[in-house]
């Protein structure tokens, strides 16, 4: 009895969240998303299983950054109080904003992992509206004793190994690589690439400097033919991930769109953040908020692509570039403040304003006009080159001009290194700004991450570990 009122008062001294969960096991609630011509959003329930051990904090459990586009809550049945909530982003918000979007329907495969619950629950899909306020989309009770939900665990999908251990996963930020295109005989080139691209984050601040609160492992899948799946060059694979080109018709965004093949490869090991490196020369990858990062390994400019795609996944910053080609609809006039922490509609006013520096004016000029003739030029001869199908090292030798005369120019600027709010970010070239003239988020320049993104990033590192 003695035992059993202690046991009761360690249970009562609890959080009242933690309390509610099995930090053994993560629950992976899988389902279908889907969107139609008209503009209609379906959502249903593909299926729940365990997810391996959860990584992720035991005390941080609500989420307060507001971000991403979704928003996911998980409710305890009997209180209808929140006990679990993530936002995130996904490929799926990203297709409806395509042209494609208006001319066919599309699923896509979504998966919400949080602590397994020791008692049923509801879990709330939200999403943001045109005001940018979440309104629910969806929702569904999972019972974790029913047998419709599989408690197994799964086997691993390959071989794992640390490059970084610092801890145990309840206390650190965890990133799972994935090697992707590697033949059994190339993996001595994984653990190069590793140590290179991961080695190029982790002396990038502000992760330099917080290094010791990350976990890095590593996941080997060996392919039967090096490489990954390039449509448009007709060069054909098919990987564990599916990992591929050609996304939304751009030819050098990467990603994949088998979520269920990624995430029952990924539960191999304990992650909070997943970065495919896709083992190819031409120029391409990808980052979506809280989903999954790639880059590509051997280009030129391989490092500064998995840093910059890093940044997209693990902290959610928006593209500050506006002059490339890009597969999304861009053009409006109505610019509602934007979710991303480095990118704002009120220039006059930015959400950063306590980072920006004393005496600079807002909006903060810049050389607009003569950026973006220079960009126009090289953006016709970049197009021409991928017409004609030219060597990868034709456009990784046009890469570092341009990288040269982008760095003069901008460091050149009178309000260079300055926080302010300079106009041209997200794709748009008015109505949109971004904190400095020149940051990772908006030219392949050796400038590292801005102010505002390193706070972001702080931030991001602080909700996994403290």
């Amino acid at each position: 009895m003695r035992l059993k009122a202690l046991l009761l008062i360690v249970i009562a001294s609890l959080p009242l969240a933690a309390a509610d969960f099995d930090f053994g096991r993560t629950m992976r609630v899988d389902y279908f998303h889907t969107s139609t011509p008209k503009g209609d959003e379906i959502v249903a329930l593909q299926g729940v299983l365990n997810d391996g051990p959860w990584p992720g904090s035991r005390t941080r459990l609500i989420d307060t950054s507001n971000l991403g586009k979704y928003y996911f809550e998980v409710v305890d049945r009997e209180t209808n109080q929140v006990i679990y909530s993530r936002g995130f982003a996904s490929v799926y918000g990203e297709f409806e904003t395509t042209p494609e979007a208006k001319e066919r329907a599309a699923t896509f495969h979504e998966s919400l992992r949080f602590p397994w619950p020791s008692k049923p629950v509801q879990v709330r899909l939200s999403k943001r509206d045109a005001q940018n306020a979440f309104q629910q989309v969806w929702s569904t009770v999972v019972d974790p004793g029913s047998r419709f939900v599989n408690p197994s665990a799964g086997r691993p999908a390959g071989k794992v190994w640390s490059y970084i251990d610092n801890g145990p996963p309840s206390q650190k930020v965890d990133l799972l690589v994935i090697g992707e295109g590697y033949t059994e005989a190339e993996m001595p080139k994984l653990r190069r690439d590793v140590e290179r691209l991961a080695g190029k984050l982790f002396a990038t601040e502000p992760f330099k400097s917080r290094r010791s609160d990350f976990n890095v492992r590593v996941l080997e899948l060996p392919a039967s033919k090096s490489g990954v799946h390039r449509p448009r060059t007709r060069d054909d694979r098919r990987t564990v991930t599916g990992v591929e080109y050609n996304i939304f018709d751009s030819e050098r965004y990467v990603l994949t769109l088998d979520n269920k093949a990624l995430r029952d490869a990924a539960s191999s090991a304990p992650y909070d953040f997943i970065e495919i490196l896709v083992n190819e020369k031409q120029y391409g990858g990808g980052g979506i908020f809280n989903d999954q990062a790639t880059s590509s390994v051997d280009s030129a400019f391989s490092e500064y692509v998995f840093v910059h795609e890093f940044g997209h996944h693990f902290a959610g910053l928006g593209d500050e570039y506006y002059t490339s080609q890009v597969a999304y609809t861009t053009g409006g006039t109505d610019h509602p403040e934007p979710w991303e922490p480095n990118i704002t509609a009120n220039g006059a006013r930015p959400k950063w304003m306590e980072l920006v520096t004393p005496g600079t004016p807002l909006p903060t000029p810049w050389n607009k006009e003569a950026f973006e003739k220079q960009q126009r030029e090289y953006q016709a001869e970049r197009a021409k080159l991928r017409a004609e199908n030219r060597p990868e090292s034709e456009m990784d030798a046009l890469f570092r001009r341009e990288q040269v005369i982008e760095t003069r120019m901008l460091s050149e600027e009178k309000y260079a290194d300055k926080v302010g709010a300079f106009e041209g970010a997200a794709y748009e070239a008015t109505g949109l700004y971004r904190p400095e003239a020149d940051c990772i988020m908006f030219t392949r320049n050796e400038v590292g991450f801005c102010d505002v993104c390193t706070r972001a990033i702080h931030r991001v590192i602080d909700m996994h570990t403290k």
